[in-house]
């Protein structure tokens, strides 16, 4: 049976929120206010406390969206991923991708970011599975909504356990990397949870279940 490493995205293999980034690539374009700025620095806010109302955010997120086409997300999305977002990419966290692919490990980003800013890092660290908040796609074009669950808390363990069934490894084997208590749930079903650059919150849940912290 294959053994499964699962990695979150934000501030676990990247240092940073992708978002943040993503609007401060659309301040430079004019294509986002500093208000829109400021917003999505109070919902990475909230995020990291623990508090975010991930549905309500994501719903407003795809909103704007509707209308754009997939194929010129994915685009602008490779372009902004090279130059902003892999060089948060750090040494200890492409050990470990590096350390579990030598290993013989199925690799997979478990992420509630999009599938647009979670797929070009994994195709340039070589991890071949993506599990991502995915945006719904009709005819080429964003409806406006996201496909259910988000990846995101318990959604992320039913993504994980149907990647499992597909794949035949176990979450009793699997070893999970996450900065993040939104990630409880996941981090609480692997058999080794591995905590990394943690919030408040989860390092004290950490500290309280003897998990092994990491600073990446």
């Amino acid at each position: 049976m294959p053994r499964a490493a699962l990695f979150d995205l934000d501030r676990t293999l990247v240092r940073v929120e992708t978002a943040s980034l993503y609007v401060r690539y659309q301040r430079e374009t004019g294509e986002a206010s500093a208000l829109d700025l400021l917003r999505t620095m109070v919902w990475v806010a909230k995020y990291t406390l623990g508090v975010l109302d991930a549905e309500a955010v994501a719903a407003r997120v795809a909103a704007t969206l509707t209308g754009t086409l997939e194929s010129a997300m994915i685009d602008r999305c490779e372009r902004w991923v090279e130059r902003d977002v892999m060089p948060h990419v750090g040494a200890a966290a492409r050990a470990a991708v590096a350390r579990h692919a030598a290993a013989g490990d199925l690799l997979a980003i478990v992420t509630g970011a999009s599938p647009y800013a979670s797929r070009p890092v994994a195709r340039r660290l070589g991890i071949s599975h993506v599990l991502a908040s995915e945006l719904e796609v009709d005819g080429g074009a964003f409806t406006g909504r996201f496909v259910q669950p988000l990846c995101y808390g318990r959604g992320k363990i039913v993504r994980v356990e149907r990647l499992a069934r597909e794949h035949g490894f176990s979450l009793a084997e699997a070893v999970f990397y996450s900065d993040s208590y939104t990630d409880l749930p996941l981090l609480s079903a692997v058999g080794e949870p591995v905590v990394v650059n943690p919030d408040p919150r989860l390092a004290r849940e950490a500290r309280r279940r003897g998990w092994r912290v990491e600073r990446w």
